[in-house]
């Protein structure tokens, strides 16, 4: 069975899952919300900590059902206490490879994936599992950031290079960080047909917001998998890694400091 040959940049640091824990339908699948009813049944590929995937349970409920898979079984551990606190039992997991899934042809109402396209070895052949296992009818619904369209204020000099050197970190790793802009490209290239491609944002810009925000991503820089990748790959020392952290924290200590994420979405018809 073929594997993903992408290396996963970001890790499951908590930095890194203190800013998936914040992750809901609301603030982060909202193109799709419109298409779910109770009774469907729902594959949410790359669950990670389960915020988003419990939101959709509850949408699904009673009669729907929810598979959660992601390629970590540590973090399917702290998805299924999300279900578990959510009252969720309908959900069901596994550890599953989103090149070669699992389940047959035709098994799923809605196949959804939420900032997993811009981590995977081949994205174009993701897709295409996704829509083989999605029945006909359903609906297919990615979304990615597109971290080369990322934008802030004020232009503290220090993220330049932050986000420089993310994108050469994550391309190195077999990735693509400007996936939102390449979507609906690769959703045509999958067999896709029916596409409705949109464009939404996270946007950074209370005291409570930037001092999350920033700290997230000072402490991701030099305590994450993504820091060890870029000194181990040769991106970065130590010592620069320090210095885009502390970048960070000035920018988070602005009080005109503002942030923002923009996101490519997709919603393919089977």
């Amino acid at each position: 069975m073929p594997k993903e040959t992408a290396v996963y940049t970001h890790g499951h640091h908590e930095s890194v899952l203190r800013s998936h824990r914040w992750r809901t339908a609301a603030n982060s699948a909202a193109y799709l919300l419109p298409e779910l009813r109770p009774g469907q049944d729902v594959l949410d590929v790359g669950c990670g900590p389960g915020t988003i995937t419990a939101d959709l349970a509850a949408l699904v409920a009673p009669t729907g059902t929810v598979t959660a898979v992601d390629a970590s079984e540590s973090v399917l551990d702290q998805a299924r206490e999300t279900a578990a606190v959510a009252g969720a039992d309908h959900v069901r997991f596994a550890v599953a490879d989103v090149h070669a899934l699992d389940f047959p042809d035709a098994s799923f109402d809605i196949v959804h994936a939420h900032q997993v396209l811009q981590h995977v070895g081949d994205p174009v052949r993701a897709l295409s599992e996704m829509r083989r296992v999605c029945r006909p009818g359903g609906v297919v619904a990615a979304r990615d950031a597109d971290y080369g369209a990322f934008t802030w204020f004020p232009a503290v000099p220090g993220l330049d290079g932050w986000q420089e050197l993310y994108r050469e970190v994550a391309r190195a790793n077999g990735g693509e960080p400007d996936a939102g802009r390449r979507l609906l490209s690769w959703a045509r290239r999958a067999g896709f047909t029916d596409i409705t491609a949109t464009a939404t944002n996270w946007c950074f810009a209370t005291p409570d917001e930037r001092a999350w925000w920033s700290g997230l991503w000072a402490d991701r820089t030099t305590a994450s998998r993504y820091g060890e990748l870029a000194v181990g790959g040769g991106h970065a020392t130590r010592a620069r890694l320090a210095e885009i952290a502390e970048a960070w924290r000035e920018w988070g200590a602005e009080e005109d400091g503002w942030f923002m994420v923009p996101h490519g979405e997709i919603l393919c018809r089977v």
